[in-house]
């Protein structure tokens, strides 16, 4: 159950100092997180031409999951939580899966940016916002849909459910991986085609956040998906006390942090966004009285 106590303890005892660490770590993550996560939330919901545009919803979307996350680092971060099976103080694994969705919606942002280099016209035509729209909220309904039919079974059905949902994650992270070197190759060459303009720089931008998200999330994620892989199959693999000292778990969750750290860095158009909505009116100039 969520709640099995009527008091949870903390994720550490504070009987040594890396305990202090760990704590203070993942209070300041979860800050992070939630501060610049929820920048962009607030940016783009707030301006009307970044709505407008596909690949913002796309980054709206994870956006929102960013926050979640962050938000369910208070909970799993600071206090003694195991989710798996057997499970002490977990949350059927519906914080966690706040990062799954984010795995397809990666997906679809990547076929979505494909779709509008290689096939421009069948793009404009048919890729509406309403299409985005709804491929965004399948990766809500999908994730989630799996979630509760994996809790339903009993705990031998649902380890096996799980190891066969994992398995499924890594061909779409496969699939991601083919997906940004061939979207990179073929915009890389289309760019140096180009003459300088709107247009141009509006591609140049997508594929570098593109690349830099898919590195990031490969790099952060990897370890996690290794490790979950080897203790189903085998029975071994790390493990750890808890949430909080989880490294793969730790590394899996910055991505709540990196990615919309990423968008504001490679999106001139949404960092001024997030400094007019956001920042400006939190951070006012002193002499502005």
């Amino acid at each position: 159950m969520l709640l099995n106590t009527t008091f949870i303890p903390l994720s550490v005892d504070f009987s040594s100092p890396e305990h202090f660490l760990i704590f203070i770590f993942h209070l300041l993550f979860a800050t992070s997180a939630v501060l610049v996560a929820g920048s962009v939330l607030v940016g783009i919901s707030c301006t009307r031409s970044l709505r407008g545009q596909n690949r913002f919803i796309f980054m709206l979307n994870t956006s929102i999951s960013d926050t979640l996350t962050g938000f369910s680092v208070y909970y799993l971060g600071l206090f003694d939580v195991q989710e798996g099976y057997p499970s002490r103080n977990g949350t059927f694994y519906i914080l966690p899966s706040f990062l799954g969705v984010n795995i397809l919606t990666f997906l679809f942002a990547q076929f979505d940016r494909y779709l509008a280099v290689c096939h421009p016209f069948f793009y404009t035509r048919y890729v509406t916002r309403s299409v985005v729209v709804g491929f965004c909220a399948f990766s809500w309904i999908y994730t989630y849909s799996i979630l509760t039919v994996q809790n339903l079974l009993t705990i031998s059905k649902a380890i096996q459910f799980q190891g066969f949902s994992v398995l499924f994650l890594q061909i779409v992270v496969l699939i991601k991986v083919i997906m940004t070197v061939k979207l990179y190759i073929i915009t890389r060459g289309q760019l140096v085609r180009e003459a300088p303009g709107a247009d141009r720089d509006s591609k140049r931008e997508s594929l570098r956040i593109i690349v830099f998200v898919v590195i990031c999330f490969l790099a952060l994620w990897g370890p996690s998906f290794v490790n979950i892989i080897v203790r189903l199959l085998t029975g071994k693999g790390l493990r750890f006390r808890n949430e909080a000292t989880n490294l793969f778990a730790i590394m899996a969750r910055l991505n709540a942090l990196v990615t919309p750290a990423v968008y504001i860095w490679g999106s001139p158009a949404l960092r001024a966004a997030v400094w007019r909505t956001v920042w400006r009116r939190l951070c006012p100039r002193r002499g502005a009285r």
